[in-house]
């Protein structure tokens, strides 16, 4: 898989990127991302990005052409390599909301291309022109796309063949099956502050581990989300 980031603030991505998990696997070549910077196609010589929008209100708006220039010159230089277009994402809080069944979704492309607004947002012909599908991490606003993008980063490469050790290491998590929360987590010390791990983990009996687990994840479900009920 391949992931372009468009970003008014490419090393705020690249931080994040570079470690752990996600920058082991990019240096082992299981996923190519990299950050490119909208300023870079400003077209003057204050890499001036972005102006007042047209109707008033506070804030500033990216304008469309320096957004186009750095979509479209990623497009024509990696399309060859891919063989295929990218899907276009804009991080918007005006999107569908990211699940895990849409991560799921978004695991079986083979290149994305993120555009990470900032200030009030971009102007809307250039996610037109270039027909973005919005997605949003959640109703809320942040103060720009670069978190968001993130995340959703984050959460597509951990699916991809060889960047977690194993299926399993994705399949137990919280949401996998829609609507369902994974089931308390617990390691050493066997007692903690007075606090015991449950007697069945500690048994070895692995049918009842898994009963446990399963009868758990039910129980963490109905307490926190209230669906169940």
């Amino acid at each position: 898989m391949r992931i372009d980031i468009a970003t008014l603030f490419p090393a705020l991505c690249e931080s994040y990127l570079s470690e752990s998990i996600i920058g082991r696997s990019r240096e082992s070549g299981v996923v190519k991302v990299r950050c490119h910077n909208i300023r870079d196609y400003a077209g003057n010589k204050h890499n001036r990005v972005d102006d007042k929008p047209y109707g008033g209100g506070t804030g500033m708006v990216i304008q469309p052409e320096p957004v186009y220039s750095c979509i479209t010159d990623v497009m024509s230089t990696f399309s060859s390599d891919m063989n295929t277009n990218p899907k276009l994402i804009y991080m918007s809080p005006q999107g569908r909301t990211l699940t895990q069944e849409l991560v799921k979704e978004l695991s079986r492309e083979r290149w994305l291309v993120i555009l990470c607004g900032h200030y009030e947002g971009v102007d809307n012909r250039v996610l037109e022109e270039l027909d973005f599908d919005e997605i949003s991490v959640g109703d809320y606003v942040v103060t720009g796309g670069e978190l968001p993008a993130l995340i959703l980063a984050d959460s597509v490469i951990r699916l991809q063949d060889g960047v977690l050790p194993n299926p399993s290491a994705y399949t137990q998590d919280s949401h996998w099956e829609v609507g369902v929360l994974e089931h308390p987590l617990y390691t050493r010390p066997e007692v903690w502050r007075d606090r015991r791990v449950p007697e069945t983990l500690l048994s070895g009996h692995h049918a009842e581990i898994e009963k446990w687990k399963i009868e758990h994840s039910l129980k963490n479900t109905t307490s926190k989300r209230k669906i169940l009920e």
